[in-house]
């Protein structure tokens, strides 16, 4: 059974958003994720200069080439951004000084740099005038994606009728208070039938409990596991620094402030998220499969 992650930023000290990224340590991150049953994932790309995304998804491209098994491995893009809510809460981690209003012209230039690989952009409706680049997209064969997004429900509901297919990893890029009745996870729990929803199971993004209320609402047919993992997954209890920030891996393996005072990403791999579906959820060996094999490779129109 080799799942398949729709969001991988980095894994096993490798970052795909860092400039230094080279074949030895592709190398590194596609044995580690062979090792952990990982049958392919697509390379998350998060906000910044769109140069600099450009720049890092054409560096991508040329190294997975170099090798078979890291074509295979390295599926695909995930471009997370540029075009988000730049609210506080909603940009969560991505530098708010690049986030954007979506314009057709710069999808454009990150398709282009991807070279046909990109499967999912993840983007915020309410900053998508007249839902043009969510048209643009979706006539591409791009999966797209809500996150980091705060729109009304017209607005998700004139995304949807746009082409927008997915909503990124629910119940985070969001603040930690939200209107208790009018807020963006009652809107998308609302319209879950037409929409494809990603979850991080690791029990820090979302806790199991909370997880198990969004399962039994939504049910398993279009619910999909992804790590959002960052460079730190699968390093173990320590300290370290990625891109330029300070990070304490507790022994419970989540990625903090060194403060403890916020989550910085995720760490969880595939197979603790296995464990997580099996052991807090009670999932069956057949429900797990379904959300972290069948699903994700549906949802990029890889089903096999």
């Amino acid at each position: 059974m080799k799942s398949f992650d729709l969001q991988t930023n980095g894994y096993a000290g490798v970052d795909f958003n860092g400039d230094d990224l080279n074949a030895e340590s592709l190398a590194i991150v596609c044995a580690a994720l062979k090792e952990d049953g990982v049958g392919g994932v697509l390379a998350t790309i998060i906000t910044d200069d769109v140069d600099v995304m450009c720049r890092r998804i054409e560096r991508l491209v040329r190294l997975r080439e170099k090798d078979p098994e890291w074509s295979e491995m390295i599926r695909g893009f995930h471009i997370e951004g540029p075009f988000l809510n730049e609210s506080l809460g909603f940009i969560g981690a991505h530098p708010v000084v690049h986030a954007r209003v979506a314009e057709v012209s710069v999808a454009d230039r990150l398709l282009d740099a991807a070279e046909g690989l990109t499967r999912i952009v993840t983007l915020a409706p309410e900053r998508d005038t007249g839902f043009s680049v969510t048209k643009h997209l979706t006539e591409k064969g791009v999966c797209v994606a809500a996150g980091h997004c705060d729109p009304t429900f017209e607005e998700l509901r004139g995304a949807i009728d746009a082409g927008l297919r997915m909503f990124t990893h629910l119940g985070n890029g969001c603040p930690m208070n939200l209107n208790r009745h009018d807020n963006i996870i009652q809107r998308v729990l609302a319209l879950r039938e037409e929409l494809w929803i990603s979850f991080i199971p690791d029990g820090a993004h979302v806790p199991f409990a909370t997880l198990r209320n969004y399962l039994d609402l939504v049910g398993i047919g279009k619910i999909v596991m992804v790590t959002d993992a960052i460079a730190a997954a699968r390093m173990g209890p320590g300290d370290y620094r990625f891109l330029g920030r300070d990070v304490r891996i507790g022994s419970d393996l989540v990625a903090r402030a060194p403060d403890g005072s916020h989550l910085i990403g995720s760490t969880v791999t595939m197979p603790r998220i296995a464990d997580n579906l099996s052991q807090e959820l009670g999932f069956s060996e057949a429900e797990i499969r379904k959300v972290i094999v069948e699903n994700p490779r549906t949802v990029i129109g890889e089903a096999r």
